[in-house]
């Protein structure tokens, strides 16, 4: 086997789910998200908090020199996993939106004032 299917085959996977025992309960689990800080685990919480079917939802990081999140999520019936999917969806989305607002109030701004810091300037 080649070194870049080495490298392949023993990257850890980005995201993880804990409590998948045969006949476990759906609606509260564990998901280890790897290579991730609190940008993504303070967005995630927002947008899961926002969610009317979660009951509760934490992350923690278990250690600093570890780049990880454990995300705890639990819902009134609806399997954790699925308000997860929606709560990525939603925060892509957001962030598109943010994005799009912000590319088109710069070149609004660059349109609209450049003149005139070209003009105040000798």
């Amino acid at each position: 086997m080649s070194s870049a299917n080495q490298d392949q085959t023993s990257k850890k996977p980005i995201l993880e789910v804990l409590d998948t025992k045969a006949g476990s309960d759906e609606t509260v689990m564990t998901f280890i998200l790897h290579d991730e800080d609190h940008t993504l685990g303070n967005a995630l919480k927002y947008m899961l908090n926002k969610n009317p079917q979660v009951t509760f939802v934490g992350y923690s990081i278990t250690h600093p020199s570890e780049s990880k999140i454990n995300l705890r999520i639990q819902t009134t019936g609806v399997p954790a996993v699925d308000v997860l999917k929606q709560a990525f969806r939603d925060l892509k989305k957001m962030c598109s939106h943010m994005l799009t607002t912000f590319e088109s109030s710069t070149k609004y701004f660059k349109e609209n004032h450049m003149e005139e810091t070209l003009d105040s300037h000798p």
